[in-house]
């Protein structure tokens, strides 16, 4: 089979190498699939430099979410077992991992749907209790996790406003539903969401970025307002001063959503029936921005790593 192999860590588009590779093997409680599709994901690129926080041994396949056919023919999504990986014609998922592919969503869709609508409904529901009528904040709103958290909080009845860079990502977050787009590029959101909330600010901050995106955050969060730290997608990882928490009474969050899958996959299994029905209804549908074969993925993780894509791009094996 053809699958795309990472033996030294660096960028990329310089270590990602396109292989043959035998069929992997089954160990006890795995079973094998063929991808039907496979997202990319901002972890691919982390994981290629060597600075995830879960970094798998070399040599190993990038590529961390899949919708995938098991040997009966059924759709299922979910991630592969390390050191193997999405980015290949086949590879191993866990069989107590699997979940069933919604029948609202084609494959792309299928794919790009665990890692970043779990993310964004964890970060919304289980740890900022979003309420309606509540205004959501939401940083790099045109990315993956980010249009997740748009849609998410649109059908939880929040106002959402929506922070992105260039006027390209603005038109798609608009077209997302958000109640407000602000180009971080060409105004100031802090002073941006002030006005808009009447002087209150977000009660809800959804932020995978960090650096000045946590920075501006915290000079427009509302009385009681949630910080949900998702990432650190800018690089910079903030080191708040804890005595403004306290002066303005903000709750600081921490989302490691991988978690939950050993310290309470029950909660992921909810949350993925949750995700389900809210995909039947029409309320949620990933923004799949591209669908590029097999032969793409190593550019298409370097676009994703830069900070050059919107929506989810998507690897069709």
């Amino acid at each position: 089979m053809r699958a795309w192999q990472v033996a030294a860590v660096g960028l990329p588009k310089d270590v990602m190498h396109l292989v043959d590779a035998p069929l992997p093997e089954p160990a006890d409680g795995q079973v094998l699939v063929r991808v039907r599709a496979a997202a990319v994901n901002f972890p691919d690129g982390l994981m290629c430099l060597g600075r995830y926080q879960a970094q798998p041994a070399l040599p190993f396949v990038p590529g961390v979410e899949l919708c995938g056919e098991l040997p009966d023919g059924t759709r299922v999504i979910g991630n592969p077992v390390t050191p193997g990986g999405a980015f290949a014609e086949h590879t191993l998922m866990d069989a107590r991992a699997l979940f069933p592919a919604p029948a609202a969503l084609d494959d792309a869709e299928a794919a790009a749907l665990h890692i970043g609508y779990q993310t964004g409904w964890f970060a919304l529901h289980r740890r900022a209790a979003l309420k309606p009528g509540e205004t959501l904040l939401v940083h790099a709103a045109a990315g993956g996790v980010g249009s997740a958290a748009v849609q998410l909080g649109k059908a939880a009845g929040a106002r959402v406003v929506a922070v992105v860079g260039g006027a390209a990502k603005a038109a798609v977050a608009k077209e997302l539903g958000a109640d407000l787009v602000i180009d971080r590029n060409e105004q100031d959101f802090p002073a941006v969401v002030k006005e808009f909330t009447g002087g209150r600010g977000a009660d809800v901050v959804f932020d995978p970025v960090g650096g000045e995106a946590y920075t501006g955050s915290t000079k427009c969060i509302a009385f009681e307002g949630r910080i949900v730290v998702v990432g650190f997608a800018s690089g910079t990882i903030p080191t708040p001063p804890l005595g403004h928490a306290l002066v303005k009474n903000y709750t600081l969050l921490g989302l490691h959503w991988g978690l939950y899958n050993t310290k309470d996959p029950a909660a992921v299994r909810d949350c993925h029936r949750e995700l389900t029905a809210l995909a039947e209804a029409g309320a949620i549908r990933p923004l799949v921005s591209e669908r590029l074969p097999l032969e793409q993925a190593a550019d298409a993780v370097q676009r994703v790593l830069g900070g050059r894509t919107t929506g989810r791009l998507v690897i069709v094996p």
